[in-house]
């Protein structure tokens, strides 16, 4: 049990008002997971707390614990991402990624990959040219959260069969069994499981290279009708699973090619 006054190091993943002059903060945070605590005075002018208190800010956090909201009586910031804000798509993106993270992160117990891991995507996403295409970062983002969450697909084998899938051109993705069927097996198989969706070749080469630390090779970041149809797959099977959708999905979704 967490003492009276702890200190922890978070990143505001949510904030509300709250009262006549404060925040309502979730902060998830590397020592002791998802905590919801009030930045007092933080939406007043001259607060200190103000800017601290702002979606993406990393902190060093001094906190007094409560019997229901717990309260941030000192903050010092040592990360932030202000270009996320400055474009739309990079805003859009970074806030669904928040949600997911909210839906999967634990409270009372240790974060720390799961903090670090918002933190690294963040700022990549962050430091992209203006004419980057971001939707292979998304997807990339959200196939490392499933990774935490216990949730990857399968990717590489016929769930079916066990069969390695490259080479094959009949390819189904479904939520339910939890990854890539090969669709000749679906004849063999009693009670096959639903197809949700169709892949191509290149679709499966793409979702196979999510799982790595780097990124797919630059040639496969100019694939854009595959990465657009990756992540509406990835984002539908997220929620699937999670059993809740995300608001922000839907602001993905209604982002112009352009703004990509």
């Amino acid at each position: 049990m967490m003492s009276r006054t702890y200190q922890a190091t978070g990143i505001n993943l949510q904030g509300m008002a709250f009262g006549e002059a404060d925040r309502l903060l979730t902060i998830l945070t590397a020592e002791y997971g998802l905590i919801r605590a009030i930045a007092p005075g933080a939406r007043k002018y001259k607060s200190s707390l103000r800017g601290r208190s702002e979606l993406f800010v990393v902190n060093n956090l001094l906190i007094v614990a409560g019997k229901s909201l717990d309260k941030v009586v000192q903050a010092e910031t040592i990360e932030s991402y202000p270009k996320l804000s400055q474009n739309l798509a990079k805003l859009t993106v970074s806030q669904y990624l928040c949600e997911l993270v909210l839906a999967i992160a634990l409270s009372e117990q240790p974060q720390r990959e799961l903090y670090e891991l918002i933190c690294s995507h963040l700022a990549r996403i962050e430091v992209l040219d203006e004419n980057e295409y971001i939707l292979p970062y998304l997807c990339q983002a959200i196939f490392h959260f499933l990774i935490i969450a216990g949730l990857v697909p399968q990717v590489h084998n016929c769930l079916l069969t066990g069969k390695a899938l490259i080479g094959n051109n009949c390819l189904g993705f479904s939520f339910e069994a939890g990854g890539i069927i090969d669709l000749a097996a679906l004849t063999e198989t009693i009670n096959p499981p639903k197809i949700d969706s169709k892949l191509t070749q290149q679709e499966l080469q793409l979702l196979q290279c999510l799982g790595k630390t780097d990124f797919p090779p630059e040639e496969n970041l100019t694939s854009e009708l595959a990465w657009i149809n990756l992540d509406r797959l990835l984002r539908r099977y997220t929620q699937y699973h999670l059993g809740k959708t995300f608001r922000s999905s839907a602001l993905v979704e209604g982002l112009s090619p352009l703004e990509f």
